[in-house]
This record gives C-alpha cells, structure tokens and sequence, in this order.
C-alpha cells in the first residue's frame, strides 16, 4: 500500500521522482505527488488518480529542484481527493507517510490548542504540522523531525523534506518498510527496492523503531532511543527487481505464464539429488506437537492447502487463522509449537503483528516470504524464501503457487523427521513434485479455453465455487481472484455445504464452478452438482479427461485439465482459477493489475 520515494541527486528529481513512482504502481493507490526544494524554495505537485495525471500537471507546472520525495496514496484517513493527497505541507516542512497514524486526534488537539487547525481529512497531515510548529519555535530540521517521531504512535514509514536544505532527507520507520539506497554522491529513499532498482544495487534497510538523517555524503541512523546505530548495508540483486510486461498485455498475464519457471526455481532451492534441503535452516519437526499458521488473503488459502498436507502426512495437527483475527482472540500457544507465517511482501501488518504475538512464545517462528530482507523474515527463526520473483499484479498468481510449492516440501520434509514417510515413499512424493512445472506448463494451454467460457461468465452477477478436501481452498482462492478483478460477487463453499443453506441460491442465472480432479472425493462431488443441475444450476466442471467422462451429461461447460497426482493437485488447479478470474475481467474492461480499492502489499490494519 502506498509508495514512497526520495532523493537527494545530482540531476533534476521530479522525471526521477516519478519513474520511481511508477515502480510502485503495483502496490496499489489513488492520488500521487511530489515535492522538491529548490534554491531553497520547497513546492509541490498533486494530483487525484494515475500517475499520468500527475505527469500531465507537471508538464504544465514543472518542478526544479535536485532534491524531493514523492508518494502514491491509498486512501485510509479521507477521500482521494487532491487536497489529502500527498506529500502533506505545513510551513517549512513537507512528509509522505505510509500506514497510520493513532494518536491523530491527540495530535491535532494539541496543534489546535497552539493555533494550528488542519485542513485535511488525513492523519499523515499532522505529521507536516507537528514538524512545521517546532521549525516555527525556532528547531533545526533534524531537532524537529526528533521531537515529531517520538510523539507517533501507529505505523508510520516517514520522509520529511524542509524548506531551504537541499541537502537533508529525515526518514523514520515504525511497522512500515523503509530502505535507504546508496549511489554515487546521491542517497535515495524507497518503500521497497524496486522503487530504487534503476538507480542503486545498494540498500541499507532501516530496523522497526530506526530514524534516519541523510545527505548526499552520509547516512545516520538512530534507534528507537536516539542511540546511534548501524545496519547492514546490502547488494540486491538489480535484475530480480526490475519489472515489465514482456509483452504481455497485463502483469497477471505475464505472471500466470512465469509459474512453471519460477516453481523450477523452488524446487531447485529445497529437492536435492539426495532429497530435501533447507539451506541454513534447523527445523526439527519430531520436537513439534502443534503447528499454528498464520496468513492474509491468498497467502491464507496457501496455509489452508498446506493444513491437509501437514495433517494427512505428517500427522501433525494444524491450526490456521486470518492474521487480522489471531491475535485479538489472543490465542494460548503451547510448548511444542511452531507458528508459520506466510507473506508474499514480508510486511503484511496484520501478519507481521501476529508473528510478535507468537514471539517468545512458540518454539519456532517459520516464515515463508518472497522477499527475504522483509521485517517478517527478520523477525523469524527460520525462513524459506519461496523465490517467486518481483510480483506485480495486485491478484497474486506465481507467488501463490510457489507458496504451496515451500510449502509442500515443508510438509514431505516434516512427513519423513516424523517417520510418517520411508525413504522410497519421499522419494516417490519429490519425483511428483519435480514433474509439477511440465505439467503446469501443459496446463496452460487452457487459455483459449478459459478465454471462451470467461466470456460467458462476465455476464453474471453472482458465481458459487465448490470443491472437497484439498480442492475446498482451492475454491475459496477461485472466487477470491473472480471478485478482486472482474467486481463479480463470488462465493465458495466446501462441496458437503451445499445443502446447507448455498443450494437456495441457485438458478439459471447463477454459474457454479466445480474444482473436481478424478481423486478419491470425486464421486461425492459429482453427486453436489447433480444436485445443482438438477435446479436448473449452471455448471462449469473443471477436472480432467478421466473425471469428465465419469461425469456424465448434463454439464454446462467442462475445462480439462492434464492429470497430476491428487495429493498436490491444488498447486495444477491454482491455473484455471487464476485465467478464468483473469479473462473474466478482460472481457469485463477492468483494470486487471491495479483493481479498484486494492493494494499489493497491505501495511496498515
């Protein structure tokens, strides 16, 4: 959510400022801006919308200036309109702000009792005014930001900009990601490296509590008690983050296409010729008698897959839970327990919260991230990157399959420490695995098919998804992916519910798509949706040749599948459910990449 971006260059930083916005389109927003200072001027651009907008109006009225910080906002605190849009103004002081501000109300009580009103509706603004009053009584621009930083409470990642220093950018994170970059007498500031990627390999990320003061030649940090400190400072890899369509019309697209790749990759990070490996990683599951799994959205129906392969292998029980809900119902965790989470961002608030909850509490801390250097992944015992590459679409696609791919390997590995598997049987599971990417690869030529039956689809209001056992989450994400890009209502529901209450709305208007491969739940399935058809219901049946000749007549449409062993059949149905959500909303004219009121990653409660 949101992006954030400074510089203090040797060139002109508004065309700068604004590449690097476009870096961070993906994570999602609804107003954009920038500010400079120049000749100790400080001046700003807003606009409502895409960042052409914003383009459009600097054509218009540029910006000079070697020295800036920019935003995209989604909206939290107030409308998107210009006027809440970033970066926010007060006097000397201008600020960009990802997360939330707690104590807003506090704050702007205490700038009102001094004769300071605001004139947003937003939270970030009292940031500006706080850091603007102290400049006012006569502080230097790093006194003030100090003072302002310690009365936040919230989630903030911050960069302030102030009038007449050209030469001075002070960045604060508390619960929201923040990376500094290093150049050739130049600094930067980014919410994440991909922003940064085209202007450094160099990155210095600030820990949960750290403020920073930056110029062109230096770079000091500050803990949480105004200790001065020092991080790491790291090569990224630059190609990893550099991010276009391929030719492809949309990021999804060209993301669905990747899975095959990117799940070689996996596969070959953790399945050695010897079996499974987890570099520089201890995880002895013979010691674990609980594991609690934790995840938002997509990333929760990878952990609701996973339970079925941690209980049926490896006989171990398994709890899973929203990260949004876990914490709050502050739930006992007991000796013996491992707690899991799963992030493609590595900054899901929610998620993130919930892993301090379990801190000291749970035996082992697991996370499953995409982005290693993420405050998820250093705040855990183990990690296991799922190595999905930079994903840009808002639906996620590859990170969710290479998810269930860590997480498969996981549960085989966790299978044979418990001697639930013998060596041969491992062995027999991994070669499963191993032949995953072909025949994914072969699966998607399903595309012209989807392409058809999407057409159809976007014609509905409303969809139902079923599917049993290992197939019921997949259902879940097949409705979650429908309602996030094409804005059609989509619901699931585990197949044996359908009597109990789903069935009642069914009609010929309501399209049900069952995921059913021809596993040993089939016949039971089949029997769910002779009972739809049999009220004049609609359905799409995806399975494969064997389960589409057993199936019978009657059916509405059927999409094939190739035939893959039942056990990780859900990581083979993640690709119908993504093309059929994706050519849904093609035909439909939404924005498929960025849809509406979305964002990629979610750093705010």
């Amino acid at each position: 959510m949101c992006g954030i971006v400074g510089v203090l260059g040797n060139h002109e930083a508004a065309p700068i400022l604004v590449e690097a916005l476009k870096r961070l389109e993906y994570r999602g927003y609804d107003s954009a801006g920038i500010a400079t200072v120049n000749d100790g001027a400080l001046d700003r651009r807003r606009a409502v919308g895409k960042l052409v907008n914003l383009s459009d109006r600097l054509v218009h009225e540029p910006l000079a200036g070697k020295a800036g910080i920019g935003h995209t906002r989604w909206a939290t605190h107030g409308a998107a309109t210009e006027t809440n849009a970033h970066p926010h103004r007060a006097g000397k002081v201008a600020v960009v702000h990802n997360g939330i501000i707690e104590n807003f109300r506090e704050l702007r009580q205490f700038l009102s009792d001094n004769g300071i009103e605001h004139v947003t509706d937003t939270d970030t603004e009292t940031v500006a005014l706080l850091a603007g009053y102290y400049v006012d009584q006569g502080m230097a621009p790093r006194e003030a930001a100090q003072k302002t930083i310690a009365q936040l409470q919230g989630a903030y990642a911050l960069c302030l900009l102030f009038e007449g220093e050209e030469d001075l950018l002070i960045a604060a994170r508390k619960g929201s990601p923040l990376a500094i970059g290093h150049g050739q007498g130049e600094m930067f500031v980014g919410s994440d490296a991909i922003a940064l990627a085209p202007l450094t390999n160099t990155i210095t990320y600030l820990d949960e509590g750290d403020w920073a003061i930056i110029t062109r030649s230096s770079l000091e940090i500050r803990d949480e008690a105004g200790e001065q400190v020092n991080r790491d400072v790291k090569t990224v890899n630059i190609d990893a983050a550099r991010v276009d369509k391929g030719g492809y019309k949309h990021f999804m697209a060209k993301e669905i296409a990747e899975q095959p790749v990117v799940m070689t990759e996996v596969l070959g990070h953790y399945v050695k010729s010897d079996g499974i490996q987890f570099p520089n990683q201890d995880i002895d599951f013979k010691s674990i008698n609980r594991l609690t799994m934790v995840a938002c959205g997509t990333a929760y129906y990878a952990c609701f897959v996973a339970k079925y392969w941690f209980e049926q292998l490896a006989g171990l029980p398994v709890e899973i839970d929203v990260a949004s809900e876990f914490r709050y119902r502050e739930p006992p965790i007991t000796s013996g327990t491992a707690a899991l989470f799963v992030s493609q961002s590595g900054e899901t608030a929610d998620t993130l919260a919930a892993l301090r909850y379990c801190a000291g509490k749970a035996d082992k801390i697991i996370a499953v991230v995409n982005v290693p250097e993420s405050s998820i992944a250093r705040e855990s015992d183990v990690v296991l990157p799922i190595l999905a590459g930079v994903e840009v679409g808002v639906a996620s696609t590859k990170a969710f399959t290479n998810q269930l791919m860590t997480l498969a390997v996981l549960a085989l590995e966790a299978a044979h420490q418990r001697g639930r598997l013998t060596d041969a049987e491992l062995g027999d599971y991994l070669e499963n695995l191993r032949s995953l990417p072909g025949i994914l690869n072969t699966a998607l030529g399903i595309e012209t098919r989807c392409e058809e039956i999407s057409l159809k689809l976007a014609e509905a209001r409303d969809i139902l998804f079923l599917g049993r056992g290992r197939m019921y989450p997949l259902a879940l994400e097949g409705a979650l992916k429908l309602k996030e890009i094409s804005y059609i209502h989509a619901e699931a529901y585990a197949s044996g519910e359908l009597k109990h209450g789903p069935i009642a709305l069914v009609d010929q208007h309501v399209p049900v798509i069952v995921i059913a491969p021809r596993d040993d739940l089939f016949d039971k399935t089949v029997s769910n949706m002779q009972e739809v058809m049999a009220r004049g219901g609609r359905v799409l049946l995806v399975t494969d040749q064997k389960g589409a000749e057993e199936a019978g007549d009657g059916v509405w449409e059927t999409l094939i599948m190739p035939e893959v062993d039942a056990f990780f059949a859900p990581i083979l149905y993640a690709v119908p459910a993504q093309m059929l959500a994706y050519y849904t909303a093609v035909a439909k004219g939404t924005d498929v990449d960025q849809p509406r009121n979305l964002a990629k990653s979610v750093t705010v409660e």
